[in-house]
This record gives C-alpha cells, structure tokens and sequence, in this order.
C-alpha cells in the first residue's frame, strides 16, 4: 500500500509498521517543521543545523541512530556560462528518508520519476530511496560537465579569430567558465568520499542487492571528477594560449610600425639633408630635385622589398 500526502502528525502510526518506508521532502521548512522532525525522529540536534545552515560541504556524518548526508545538485546556463548549484539535506534513517531542499532549484519531481522506473527495487527500502536519489545528482553533474566541455570546444573555435570582437568574447567566456568548473569541482569531488561511505559494510545502509547500483553511481562521481579536472587544466590552456597569442599580434604589429617607421625615415633623412643652408652637389639646380626624388622612392622600395621579404610587413 502506498499512502501520500498525509499530515506529519501521522508518521508515528506508519512507524507501527516494520516493513514501513516513510519519505518525507521538505522545502524551506521552517522552525516549527524541523522542531517536529526533530521530536518525531530522533535526529541530533548538529545534524538539523547542518541542514538549516547554507553552503555546507558535501559529507556524510553519521551519528547513533541516524545518517546525514549533504549534497548539491547543479545545472548549467549555457547563455551565461555559470553553473547554479542547489543545496540538498537527506537524514538517512533505518525506515526514512527525510530531503530537505534550501532552495527552489532542485526539481524533486525527476527524482519520484526515477523512483517509479525502477520500482522492481522498491522492497529494498531506504537504500533504494537514497539510490534514486544520488543517481539524479549525479546525472546532473554529468550533464553540467558536458553542457561545459561543449562551450570549451566552442571557445577553441573562436581562439585563433583576429576579429577585435572575438577576441574579447574568448578573454570574457574563459573567465566565466573557469569559475563554473571551479564552482563544480568543489561539489563533485567530495562526493566521492560521500559514496565511499555509504558503500562500508558497518553502515548497513546499501544491501547486497543494491551494492552494484551505488557503485555504479561511484564509478560515474570518479568519471565526473576527473572530466571536471580536465576541462579546468584545458581552460587554463586555453587563457594561456590566448595571451600568448595576443603577445604574438603585438610583436607582429611593432614590428610593422617599426618597418613603417624606417621606410617613412629615408624621405625625412633626404629632405633634411637637402635642406641645409649650404651648397651641396646639385644645389640650386633642377638635377638636386631629381637626385633627391629619386633616393627617396628608390630606397622606400628597397626597404619595403626587404621588409617583405623578411615578413615585417
């Protein structure tokens, strides 16, 4: 029989019931919810502030009746390249499990999905619950991963554009997924520990049945981690190309100002020589002006001949 909906004040009598699994979510509870769940479960009073209390770091604590697990689950906003991650709270007790969501991000609906997928595992209990669970975590995880590894290659594409605007958008867009990975990595990579746990034997949490499934889960947190750890040192690569890039357009850009500079220095040279107040050969003399010409075009050309050929200009 399954029995939803109910008031708080009816888990007692659920409890009656040792083959009785009680799933309890919570959204923003507020005082009076977490003092009744205090009273009614049993849990410590550390744990229930953990789950009040923002920004905890994904753990699993365990303590004499009950087990605590902090997690986030996380999506990716393509259009402003910045990972959103959504604080989640689960007590793990022997015939509950109670979420407690701190924000409106997190869709509890896509974890009762994968809960009715899978309902051949139903009689496992808690462990199935948790299982469901952490599989919709860590899918989210892979899916901001891979949502991140596409702007990345993206960003290649635009690396080597000479255009001024692109060039900016590559400085701007590696910043802001740079700080994404950073943001993901510091919620995937304790999960490891986190499902580590759960899988030791004197926790009693994961039957046998249900052993292959969370590690399953664990193989794709290790797959995760590693992934995140690669687009960070590929984005680090990417900045770093980018300025060296830059230092190679501005060595290419004074190398033709100074080639410029040399070709524009001959006429300047020429005319002042030609303009000293003292006579020199051709001075006053239509032959001066011809002579003078033609230095100044026939050296320009040997200068910009040269310059060509050794790739100044």
């Amino acid at each position: 029989m399954v029995k939803e909906n109910f008031p708080l004040e009816e888990i007692s009598e659920c409890f009656g019931d040792p083959d009785a699994v009680v799933w309890l979510d919570l959204q923003r509870p507020s005082e009076s919810d977490l003092h009744a769940i205090t009273v009614e479960f049993g849990l410590h009073e550390l744990a229930v502030e953990d789950a009040v209390h923002p920004h905890e770091r994904p753990k699993l604590d365990r303590y004499d009746t009950h087990l605590f697990l902090s997690a986030y689950a996380v999506d990716f906003d393509e259009k402003l390249a910045v990972v959103h991650a959504n604080e989640i709270a689960v007590f793990v007790l022997s015939h509950a499990l109670i979420t407690v969501r701190k924000s409106d991000g997190f869709d509890i609906d896509q974890v009762v999905a994968r809960w009715d997928a899978s309902h051949e595992f139903a009689d496992e209990g808690v462990a199935f619950l948790l299982y469901g669970l952490l599989d919709v975590v860590i899918d989210g995880h892979f899916a901001a991963v891979q949502a991140l590894d596409d702007q990345i290659e993206a960003l290649e594409d635009l690396l080597f554009d000479d255009r001024r605007a692109q060039v900016e958008v590559v400085q701007r867009r590696s910043f802001e997924l740079r700080k994404s990975l950073v943001l993901l990595r510091r919620v995937v990579l304790p999960m490891r520990e986190v499902i580590n746990a759960l899988l030791r034997r004197d926790l009693h949490v994961v039957s046998e049945r249900m052993g292959p499934y969370y590690q399953d889960v664990y193989d794709h947190v290790l797959r995760a981690t590693e992934w995140t750890d690669s687009l960070r040192d590929l984005v680090n690569s990417i900045l770093e190309t980018n300025i060296t890039i830059q230092g190679n357009r501005m060595n290419l850009i004074m190398k033709k100002v100074t080639s410029w500079a040399a070709i524009i220095a001959v006429p300047t040279a020429i005319t002042g020589f030609y303009g000293q107040n003292l006579p020199y050969p051709g001075f006053g003399k239509d032959s001066g002006l011809i002579v003078s010409c033609g230095l100044i075009v026939g050296l320009g050309v040997v200068l910009y001949v040269a310059f060509k050929r050794w790739e100044w200009l």
